[in-house]
């Protein structure tokens, strides 16, 4: 399924996923007065890392489109990471192009290098397992994923894809990354119908890397 989850019964992860940032986002909202929110507000904006822009995706013959950055974790990779991802407050940017290929990317600023490090080590676990728990989940989908390595960018970079076939014979192919500069983490996924063969993955590594250097 692409990015776009093009998959009606992968709606079931989104809905968890969406319910469980919900949850956390609202037990996190409770600051214990004005100022410190209004304090805590600015060195976030302050501190706020920079997302890719369209050109640096994998080329399209269409071209791309980006997205606002926009608050919150993004249902687009709740297939994968619904319900792995910790409460953090994460923004995100859909991409799109004319036909079916679509991206995003989400960057979440912990606390400090080493939550950094151990909430990029989750993520890149619950994306190695993607392709095990949807076949579980799911028995529909046959899926199947790879891992194309790291990347040598600040704290590293992996990178990953994701085959899935439906019974009614729908295939698409994700390629997804998870990168870390100090306290700061980035996913970035790529997704159209298709299979490994179908799938720019020289240029998607040019990708994966420049959202890690472009963060600051």
């Amino acid at each position: 399924m692409p990015i776009r989850t093009r998959v009606a019964a992968l709606a079931a992860l989104t809905a968890t996923a969406l319910a469980v940032g919900a949850t956390a986002t609202a037990q996190a909202g409770a600051a214990p007065n004005e100022p410190a929110r209004k304090t805590a507000s600015a060195q976030k904006t302050a501190a706020a890392p920079r997302f890719l822009a369209a050109s640096e995706l994998p080329p399209h013959p269409t071209g791309w489109t980006a997205g606002p950055v926009t608050d919150g974790f993004p249902e687009q990779l709740a297939y994968c990471l619904g319900e792995g991802v910790p409460a953090y407050d994460y923004r995100h940017r859909l991409f799109h192009t004319d036909l079916d290929t679509s991206a995003v990317q989400v960057t979440v600023v912990t606390g400090s290098a080493a939550k950094g490090k151990a909430l990029a080590a989750l993520l890149d676990e619950e994306i190695r397992g993607c392709a095990a728990r949807l076949e579980r989940l799911y028995p529909e989908i046959e899926a199947e994923g790879r891992f194309f390595g790291t990347l040598p960018v600040e704290e590293g970079a992996s990178v990953h894809g994701l085959h899935t076939e439906t019974s009614y014979g729908a295939t698409d192919v994700n390629l997804l990354s998870v990168g870390r500069d100090g306290r700061t983490v980035t996913v970035v996924g790529w997704g159209q119908m298709g299979d490994f063969d179908d799938a720019p993955l020289a240029a998607f590594k040019k990708t994966a890397k420049k959202a890690v250097v472009k963060l600051y």
